[in-house]
């Protein structure tokens, strides 16, 4: 939308939270609540998006580095009347509608804000309101509409009267605003009220008077909701997990408990998955189809490949397996592992920046990092991989159908080349060459009539 800017207000410190950070930084579903709000807006592909901060306005701007938005500090925070009026620099030159929403709104739909401008845009307003109801309107300020329905003001709970506060329908803080008479309204708003602020809902009596005002009613009200509190977060995360699971078993994924699961915005499932309980799926996961997700699996910024079981109390983060594989129980799989196809990882095994390769197995009990294991590879259990001196880390390199027997340890830097066989118990810290066999092994000794010691009774 070319003539469209977007403008989110995100300089309030959020007292409620009691928090020592901003907010818009809360996370709900791994994401940043502003974060959420960017996400609705960018499939609107706005000319311009304008942030404002105030209350630690440095952690809110690096945290959200992007060059597509302009960030406008509101350094004392008087109202969002007077935020939009610090914004008005960033709009220079722009004649289009803005769209004015806060940044404490995680489930606001970019179909929403599609359907509420094309309504504004269509009627030719000036200024256009999108309005909700709910049955507890505290905090909200209320929506007074004329006997035809038309819009007269929006009037803030402090400044409420008896009669006024009766009222359900509420501000949702969304607002499209021509430029036209934008700058003249800022102008004529004050900080008479119960909080010496400017409101930006001060212009609407303004608009009304023009003929040029009007409200939208949106009947989904927790797609509008903003977070003031804890128990408020809480409650909106719920909303979204179950939301994105409802949309995830519409496209054919099998989930056995929903409501125990939890997963990130950006997570992507393909069909015939089956995720079991208690599983969690955070930022940056894809899952190729007809895998299956164990109980108590947590899985982030990793691409899972099809066909892939992931069995029970597996952690997999920073990895990608490219399917069909076999992982777990009890495995860790950690930033830079990668996985061929028909690679195994099994039983309390942990993987670091290891590469497996085609059909080789870590079975058992069993540390690999910073190795480069070729195909058809056995790894005996408890075998470790020393990689770390105490000051640099070293590569293991393991060429291909190396069998490696029970209890080794690899001493880094070290290769050991194609169809290597290492004995069961070896420390090995030289290279082994091809088709041979590598062990060291102190010879075993037997004390004959050896006693026990015995425990001193005194």
């Amino acid at each position: 939308m070319s003539s469209l800017a977007v403008l989110v207000l995100a300089a309030g410190q959020g007292t409620r939270m009691r928090s020592s950070q901003p907010k818009v930084l809360h996370e709900l579903a791994g994401w940043p609540l502003l974060q959420h709000v960017l996400g609705s807006i960018d499939p609107l592909k706005p000319a311009r998006i304008i942030i404002v901060t105030g209350h630690q306005a440095h952690l809110v701007e690096a945290a959200l580095p992007n060059a597509a938005i302009t960030w406008v500090r509101q350094e004392q925070q008087k109202g969002t009347g007077h935020a939009v009026q610090c914004a008005l620099p960033a709009l220079e030159g722009f004649t289009g509608n803005l769209l004015i929403l806060n940044g404490d709104t995680p489930l606001v739909e970019a179909k929403t804000l599609q359907t509420f401008v094309g309504h504004h845009s269509r009627e030719k307003r000036e200024l256009s309101v999108l309005s909700m109801t709910i049955p507890s309107p505290t905090g909200y300020g209320r929506v007074v509409r004329d006997a035809a329905g038309g819009l007269l003001e929006v009037v803030e709970e402090k400044d409420a009267d008896a009669r006024i506060r009766e009222i359900t329908e509420v501000n949702s803080g969304i607002y499209c605003v021509g430029t036209k008479y934008l700058v003249q309204w800022l102008q004529n708003i004050d900080n008479n009220n119960a909080q010496g602020e400017y409101y930006l809902p001060d212009i609407i009596p303004m608009a009304v008077a023009k003929g040029v005002g009007a409200a939208y009613h949106h009947p989904d009200s927790l797609s509008l909701a903003g977070v003031n509190n804890r128990q408020q977060l809480a409650k909106l995360e719920k909303v979204f997990r179950d939301r994105k699971v409802e949309s995830l078993m519409e496209e054919g994924v099998t989930f056995v408990d929903p409501e125990s699961c939890w997963l990130a915005p950006d997570v992507v499932v393909g069909k015939d998955v089956v995720i079991f309980p208690n599983v969690i799926l955070g930022v940056g996961v894809t899952i190729g189809g007809g895998c299956r997700i164990g109980p108590f699996c947590e899985i982030s910024n990793s691409s899972i490949g099809p066909d892939t079981v992931v069995k029970p109390f597996s952690h997999i983060e920073g990895a990608t397996t490219k399917g069909p594989n076999e992982i777990g129980p009890y495995a860790r799989l950690r930033v830079g592992s990668v996985l061929d196809a028909k690679a195994k990882v099994g039983n309390f095994c942990e993987l670091k920046k290891a590469h497996i390769g085609e059909g080789s197995k870590v079975n058992h009990l069993s540390y690999v990092g910073d190795t480069e294991m070729g195909k058809g590879v056995n790894i005996g259990a408890g075998t470790i991989t020393c990689n770390y001196d105490g000051a640099n880390k070293h590569k293991t390199t393991i060429g291909d159908n190396v069998f490696v027997g029970s209890g080794t340890q690899l001493v880094a830097p070290v290769t050991l080349n194609d169809e290597v066989v290492v004995g069961a118990g070896s420390t090995i810290s030289k290279d082994v060459p091809q088709k041979t066999l590598a062990l060291t092994r102190a010879p075993q000794r037997t004390i004959n009539n050896w006693t026990r010691p015995t425990k001193n009774k005194k």
